[in-house]
């Protein structure tokens, strides 16, 4: 994943170096007096921002790429989510959940644009969910992968874990990661989501099943 700065934000000002000297100054700050400070004016202060973003552009790539690792447009939408809270941060009611405020803003870009591409054409999967109550079905993942060495290193297993979770289908894959890897709580992800809240702990329950499954022969090792 690259983490190169959103090209629109070159055009209020992130490349100025004033700016940036004054991001530097602003790096001791906490995330509430960042957004606070972003809060005063008619647009968000520059070097306020552009710190947040320092900060946080990293975690908003690994949230898209966690949801849409075959995406190839995942840049774009990153640029998209930090349009989104630079227009809307003056709304944010409790400036010290600013993770969990962009964490939602980048789930909710991602389901925006799933919504449009589920419209406009047809998933492509041997693994597509067969349409039921709660959209799952079985289905077995065939592994390629050869059986771990007795030493196999933690970095190893982590680059498995995050396949398996690539390999999930998508409502188990968004389900899993806003629930594992963002710390949203059930209610948040029903209301994302769309679905009920014995749907989402469901689809929880069944992707756990399976990445355990997929993964055993790593944790028995």
């Amino acid at each position: 994943m690259t983490s190169s700065l959103p090209v629109f934000w070159s055009t209020v000002g992130a490349n100025d170096p004033q700016v940036q000297f004054q991001a530097v100054r602003l790096s001791n700050y906490s995330n509430y007096d960042l957004v606070a400070l972003c809060q005063v004016g008619l647009r968000p202060e520059r070097a306020a921002f552009s710190e947040l973003l320092r900060r946080y552009q990293s975690h908003v790539d690994r949230v898209l790429y966690h949801l849409a690792p075959d995406w190839e447009d995942r840049a774009d939408l990153a640029q998209e989510v930090w349009i989104r809270v630079y227009r809307n941060i003056k709304r944010l009611q409790e400036p010290a959940k600013f993770r969990g405020w962009l964490s939602r803003i980048a789930t909710n870009l991602f389901y925006d644009e799933l919504r449009k591409r589920k419209r406009n054409q047809n998933p492509l999967s041997i693994d597509a969910p067969l349409s039921m109550e709660d959209g799952q079905v079985d289905w077995e993942i065939a592994s390629g992968e050869p059986g771990p060495s007795e030493d196999l290193a933690t970095d190893e297993f982590y680059d498995q874990l995050r396949k398996a979770i690539a390999d999930l289908p998508e409502v188990f894959r968004t389900t899993i990661v806003l629930r594992e890897i963002e710390g949203m709580a059930y209610e948040e992800i029903a209301e994302i989501t769309h679905v009920s809240l014995g749907t989402v702990k469901s689809r929880i329950a069944r992707a756990r099943q399976r990445l355990q499954s997929q993964l055993q022969i790593y944790l028995d090792s």
